[in-house]
């Protein structure tokens, strides 16, 4: 789900099996992306995964680093994870969003050779494009709750707001 003059492009690790079957990003029940999109502010109600292509209307858009399905993102080579980075700096050269919000500290690292990287805005520019990272919305990633993700997430939203 991408178009081009995205405020935000939200880009995810790789589908899981059960997104990957259904054909909708972040789409397996207990994921928080979409409830953290609402709860930020992004969306004026909580839309799901079927509703993903209403994000344009809004600015925002989705892609990952990685375009398969795995069981697990942890299961990813960190070759394919590189490859993953330099996909997505053609993509927002190509599409040019204003920011780029990868989600996955871990992934993000390992994508972009960035071992001491934090969540938040990063000093890296993609493309021309500002690049967040959030954590990884994921039901199987406890370290942040709902509500500690929906702030990280309208802290970008509020730089995209400062962008506009």
């Amino acid at each position: 789900m991408i178009a081009p003059g995205l405020r935000v492009l939200f880009c995810g690790i790789n589908p899981g099996l059960y997104t990957g079957l259904v054909g909708h990003h972040f789409a397996r029940p207990g994921n928080r992306f979409w409830p953290a999109l609402h709860r930020s502010g992004f969306t004026d109600e909580l839309l799901s995964p079927f509703d993903e292509h209403l994000l344009l209307e809004r600015g925002l858009g989705v892609t990952n680093l990685y375009n398969f399905a795995t069981a697990s993102a942890d299961g990813l080579d960190p070759a394919d994870l590189r490859r993953g980075a330099r996909r997505l700096e053609r993509t927002v050269r190509r599409y040019r969003p204003r920011i780029v919000a990868v989600l996955g500290l871990g992934a993000y690292r390992a994508a972009f050779g960035a071992p001491r990287a934090a969540v938040g805005r990063q000093d890296l520019r993609l493309g021309g494009a500002e690049v967040w990272v959030l954590p990884n919305p994921s039901g199987r990633t406890a370290g942040y709750q709902l509500d500690a993700l929906a702030r990280a997430f309208r802290e970008v939203r509020k730089a995209a707001e400062r962008l506009s």
